[in-house]
C-alpha cells in the first residue's frame, strides 16, 4: 500500500542582483520567520571574479523558529534585490506572504510544474524602512 504524497514545506530560494548585504539582510528576516539550512548570522559574501553572484538557502515552512511574525524593524536594502522561490505551491505561498509583510514585492514571473512552482520576485525596502 503506498501512502499519500506529503506535503513539502521547503522552499528554496535564490538571490541575486545584489550586494552581499542585502542578501544577508534578507536571509535573515527569512532566517527569523522559518526554519532554515542557513543561521540568521550567517553572512553572505562577495566573489571575486565578473560572474554573477548568487546565494541559496532552504526554508521551512511548516513551523517557525519562535520568532514568527512581523520584526519591529525590517531590513533596509539598499535597492532591489531579485528572489526565485522554488517548491510546493502552499509552501512558496506561505513564504511568499511573509515577504509581503516586510518588504515591497512585484512578481516577475512564474512557472508552474505539476507538483511545484517557481517564482521570481523583485523586492524592495518599504519607504520609511
Amino acid at each position: 500500500m503506498s501512502s499519500p504524497v506529503s506535503h513539502a514545506p521547503q522552499v528554496e530560494v535564490v538571490v541575486s542582483g545584489c550586494s552581499a548585504a542585502d542578501a544577508g539582510s534578507l536571509f535573515a528576516e527569512l532566517c527569523r520567520r522559518f526554519g532554515s539550512d542557513r543561521a540568521a548570522e550567517d553572512a553572505p559574501h562577495e566573489t571575486a571574479g565578473v560572474r554573477p553572484t548568487m546565494w541559496t538557502g532552504t526554508f521551512d515552512t511548516s513551523a517557525a523558529p519562535g520568532g514568527s511574525g512581523r520584526t519591529a524593524s525590517p531590513p533596509p536594502l539598499s535597492g532591489q534585490v531579485t528572489a526565485e522561490l522554488q517548491g510546493e505551491p502552499c509552501a512558496v505561498e506561505r513564504l511568499r506572504r511573509a515577504l509581503d509583510d516586510t518588504f515591497v514585492v512585484h512578481e516577475v514571473g512564474a512557472v508552474s510544474g505539476d507538483q511545484e512552482i517557481e517564482v521570481e520576485l523583485r523586492l524592495e525596502s518599504r519607504a520609511g524602512s
